[in-house]
């Protein structure tokens, strides 16, 4: 399980955040009204796609963890 203190996690948070900043470089052109590094922007869209990564892993869990254990081992 990955941790914030974890080291593989920091690193590829850093070169996510670092490949996200080159990618918004290149498609600046496809940018309109908002600058290629505006802050607001970034953790804007930082913290909606860690919403939808976090509701991806909890919602389907939530739903696994409401059946009994013996009927889904039965059914395999």
């Amino acid at each position: 399980m990955l941790t914030l203190y974890d080291k593989d996690f920091r690193s590829r948070l850093l070169l996510g955040t670092a490949a996200s900043g080159l990618l918004t470089q290149a498609m600046k052109g496809m940018l309109f009204g908002v600058t290629p590094g505006d802050p607001v922007t970034f953790a804007g869209m930082l913290i909606l796609l860690a919403g939808v990564a976090a509701a991806a892993g909890y919602l389907p869990a939530r739903r696994a963890s409401r059946i009994d254990p013996m009927i889904a081992l039965r059914a395999e």
